[in-house]
């Protein structure tokens, strides 16, 4: 009799695996986040909104199909509230709680 528990699935294991990382929506905005906590104290632009999203964008979704980086940043952009006067420090925490919904 054999009291070992069975090897896990090796299909299983992978699925779980892929289902537990973060989108590609949710991580090129948890990059963002990043590069806005380097100047946290200044105040938060729509340009450099848009730069921070494309430089995290190019790290993240660059190797990825366009079809896929696409659909991934119109995802982003969609969750995204809107830049009402706060520092880049603000808004990265809204880049992070945008990238739980993501």
């Amino acid at each position: 009799m054999n009291t070992q528990p069975a090897a896990p699935d090796p299909v299983d294991v992978a699925l779980r695996v892929l289902l537990e990382q973060p989108t590609y929506a949710a991580q090129t905005a948890l990059a963002a986040a990043e590069l806005l906590d380097a100047d946290a104290t200044a105040p938060m632009t729509y340009l450099h909104c848009e730069h921070v999203i494309d430089t995290a964008a190019q790290t993240v979704l660059g190797h990825l199909p366009d079809v896929v980086s696409r659909e991934s940043l119109d995802r982003l952009y969609a969750a995204l509230p809107s830049i009402d006067g706060v520092t880049r420090g603000e808004y990265a925490l809204r880049f992070r709680a945008a990238a739980r919904g993501l």
